[in-house]
């Protein structure tokens, strides 16, 4: 029994391994792990770009939107172009607005673009006209630039049971707040028809049209 312990003693000893290293070891190796670990969810690559771009995003935010399967680069790409044109909004609000099915490109554009163009445009109501499925960066250059809509084929009768078959030209400058209330293009080709028909049947005769 003392020769078997003796034994023991000497081995341990040859090899160096004493409670104190044993523990380092055992802590090291875990950091490892969490290191591992840490390098596989947060995208490192992104969040010190954000950081030196002045839009800091923690790292538990980047793993937990990877863990969500969320776009992480699309959403910190778009977070940085909007803190630095000097756009309100929250990340948080970005990967709402992304989980809802909407484009944030564009959104993030369309705020850039209005307010190069001092073009009033709220937040909820640039995440409210893109959620409704319209073109809001489309919307904003045509706020600026006015656009020609041609209007072929209105068929409207005059009082003297003449019918007239009209084509129009129409110049349209957007405006912001009739989007957001569903007023789009569609709209705009309709109320003009109805306009027309209108006219043309308040009128006793074509030739009333006709000499406009």
């Amino acid at each position: 029994m003392m020769s078997l312990l003796l034994n023991t003693q000497v081995g341990a000893e040859s090899t160096g391994l004493t409670p104190g290293l044993i523990a380092l070891i055992v802590v090291l190796g875990v950091l490892l792990i969490l290191l591992i670990v840490v390098l596989i969810l947060v995208p490192v690559g992104l969040w010190f770009r954000a950081l030196i771009s002045g839009a800091h995003v923690s790292m538990g935010r980047l793993a937990g939107m990877k863990l969500r399967k969320m776009p992480v680069a699309e959403i910190v790409g778009e977070y940085i172009k909007a803190k630095k044109a000097g756009i309100v909004f929250d990340i948080d609000e970005m990967e709402n607005h992304k989980m809802a099915g909407g484009n944030l490109v564009r959104v993030v554009n369309a705020l850039i673009a209005a307010n190069s163009a001092r073009i009033s445009l709220p937040l909820e109501d640039a995440k409210a006209i893109d959620l409704a499925g319209r073109d809001i960066l489309t919307a904003i250059q045509n706020c600026v630039d006015p656009y020609i809509i041609d209007i072929k084929n209105i068929q409207a009768i005059a009082k003297d049971g003449i019918e007239l078959i009209v084509a129009v030209r129409a110049t349209v400058r957007v405006n912001i707040s009739c989007l957001r209330n569903g007023a789009g293009e569609d709209t705009i080709i309709a109320r003009i028809g109805e306009g027309i028909v209108s006219a043309v049947g308040g009128a006793e005769t074509y030739r009333e049209i006709l000499a406009q």
